[in-house]
């Protein structure tokens, strides 16, 4: 059965698959079928229950995973086809981008992270990677052995942020950040196998607009988040002190590179917009005008991003190693000034420190229940990969299936098993 033609831009190893495959409908093309994979994944559902900033079962108006994942793709598809990206690829790689987040947001990534350290660690992008080629539920190879979603290689390319192991990346903000484990790298050379040589850390023109979707959805919408949770009352950023924070913030998180006065400009950049929020109180009026307030932001971030991509690589189709986004200092300055606002009013707030210090004491605790109970704690997908590590003698593999089984789990799965766990467990 013949598929559809492979779209302009692009070649027939962008479609191959790391299992074959034989083709079942040959009304929709190979990229068509990556991102229906992804928006029927169980990973994805999960999502709805994995905290974005703020935990999702505390406010109805509050971001999730899942709703930050669904703007980001609506982001990415206009911005990607508008630079001659195929839709779907790069639909399919928004979707994806936080498939492998755990509980509680980034603070769950860390305590992940620490209790992992000695066999690989723990990174949420290199997490997606073993989600999208490993852990979901999809296909399987001749041996019987779980190819995850199976997602065509430009697919899979497009939804590496990250396209290095732990501690090979380059330096700056994002040097702690990885794409890939150790026993994954199998599948991640055969997904690499395009890239330059000469350039290793170079993603895809769909990886970056990915990537930018994301930055540009997160700063934007975790603002407005802040602003209608009563964590922000915008008349704040008017105050010398408070942008003084800020660019500190912004400095130590995000552009290490930028003097206090540019961020201080990006800030009255935004903050003379006519659109500009000035004061909030909850009325319809009010949220209407942050909604417009938002949509602005994005079609300006857009747009910048868009011309200047143009003006350096000109017309047509920009896909895979053809080209690289391009993002003008200015957009790159007041993107990084929205997400310090959030992270100055929300993620250091000091009110949610014991917070997230519960949070990570719980992940470990439950960490150290399920590896002292498996396999047989641990649900029959993860139990079956923990007696498969232990066929062999690998108690790194065994470790591993139990940072899977615990990275599987939403905010509250993740505190009814613990509280089960800890209940039953015997006193000291």
């Amino acid at each position: 059965m013949a598929e559809p033609p492979i779209p302009a831009g692009y070649a027939e190893a962008d479609v191959e698959r790391w299992v074959s495959e034989q083709p079942k409908d040959p009304r929709r093309g190979a990229f068509a079928r990556d991102r229906a994979r992804v928006v029927h994944s169980s990973a994805l559902r999960r999502l709805a229950a994995k905290t974005q900033v703020v935990e999702p079962d505390t406010d109805d108006f509050v971001r999730n995973r899942l709703t930050h994942s669904l703007e980001v793709a609506q982001v990415g598809r206009e911005l990607g086809e508008a630079l001659g990206c195929d839709g779907d690829v790069v639909d399919a790689a928004c979707l994806s981008h936080d498939l492998g987040h755990p509980p509680f947001g980034h603070n769950g990534e860390d305590a992940l992270n620490e209790l992992a350290g000695s066999f690989g660690g723990f990174e949420g992008n290199a997490q997606t990677l073993r989600v999208l080629t490993r852990l979901e539920p999809k296909v399987t190879d001749p041996s019987g052995r779980a190819a995850g979603l199976n997602l065509t290689r430009a697919s899979l390319d497009a939804c590496t942020k990250y396209p290095w192991p732990r501690g090979e990346g380059p330096a700056g903000p994002a040097s702690s950040k990885f794409g890939v484990y150790p026993d994954d790298l199998a599948v991640f050379g055969w997904l690499r196998r395009p890239a330059p040589t000469d350039r290793p850390h170079r993603r895809c023109v769909e990886a970056q607009v990915m990537d930018l979707a994301d930055d540009i959805a997160y700063s934007v919408h975790d603002v407005e988040d802040a602003v209608v949770g009563g964590h922000l009352d915008p008349a704040r950023l008017a105050d010398p002190d408070a942008v003084a924070r800020l660019a500190e913030q912004v400095r130590d998180w995000y552009l290490p590179d930028a003097s206090a006065e540019e961020i201080a400009a990006a800030l009255d950049r935004l903050r003379a917009m006519p659109t500009w929020v000035g004061d909030y109180d909850g009325s319809r009026r009010s949220l209407a005008a942050l909604k417009d307030l938002t949509s602005q932001l994005i079609g300006r971030f857009a747009r910048d991003v868009e011309r200047a991509t143009r003006a350096t690589f000109g017309g047509g189709r920009l896909t895979r190693y053809a080209a690289d986004v391009v993002v003008p200092r200015e957009t790159s300055c007041e993107i990084a000034v929205l997400k310090g606002i959030a992270a100055v009013y929300v993620m250091t707030a000091a009110e949610r420190q014991p917070l997230y210090l519960r949070q990570r004491e719980l992940l470990a605790e439950l960490y150290q229940l399920l590896l002292t109970g498996a396999p047989h704690r641990l649900e029959p997908a993860f139990a079956a990969d923990w007696i498969e590590a232990d066929t062999v003698g690998s108690d790194d593999a065994r470790r591993r299936a139990v940072v899977d089984q615990v990275a599987s789990l939403t905010d509250a799965r993740a505190v009814r098993w613990h509280q089960a766990l800890a209940l039953a467990a015997p006193s000291r």
